[in-house]
């Protein structure tokens, strides 16, 4: 019985679709480079991945929450996904759409859209979980630092 019902959820889940811009809370832009093409003439499925990360943790970093160098805290990325609406290739100026999911007590869903300069709808859409951890001992933080709940605030 435990199967059919599990199945029957599984038949309702909705494909996913391209989101709005008002999805997002900020925006970050991202030149793609050469490099960025493969043979078919658009951006390669692991860069968009990058990207993700890159627009998130600059975000965190400008803002003052993530230190790479010497902070205790660093986040560690558990789960990542990315559905793709549309190609882009370079050359190209990408718009990065950052929001958080959800905040739990040592993990942050940050889920980021990205557009094509200019575009209503996201090219790709993604996320992924951080999990905060102690730098040296890497067991997850028994609480999200302040300066960084203050920061994810503001994205949620």
């Amino acid at each position: 019985m435990a199967t059919l019902a599990k199945s029957s959820r599984m038949s309702d889940h909705q494909r996913p679709h391209a989101l709005p811009r008002d999805h997002y809370r900020v925006f970050r832009p991202i030149t793609t480079r050469w490099m960025d093409n493969d043979v078919y003439g658009h951006v390669n499925n692991v860069v968009y991945y990058s990207w993700f990360d890159t627009a998130v943790n600059a975000h965190l970093i400008e803002h003052g929450a993530l230190d790479t160098q010497a902070g205790e805290t660093i986040g560690l990325v558990v789960e990542t996904q990315c559905n793709y609406f549309a190609p882009l290739s370079f050359p190209q100026t990408i718009e990065a759409g950052i929001r958080v999911a959800r905040r739990g007590q040592s993990s942050v869903r940050y889920e980021v859209g990205l557009f094509a300069q200019g575009e209503p709808l996201t090219a790709a859409c993604g996320h992924f979980i951080h999990v905060y951890v102690d730098r040296v001992h890497r067991r997850p933080v028994s609480a999200l630092p302040s300066t960084l709940v203050t920061v994810l605030k503001a994205l949620e």
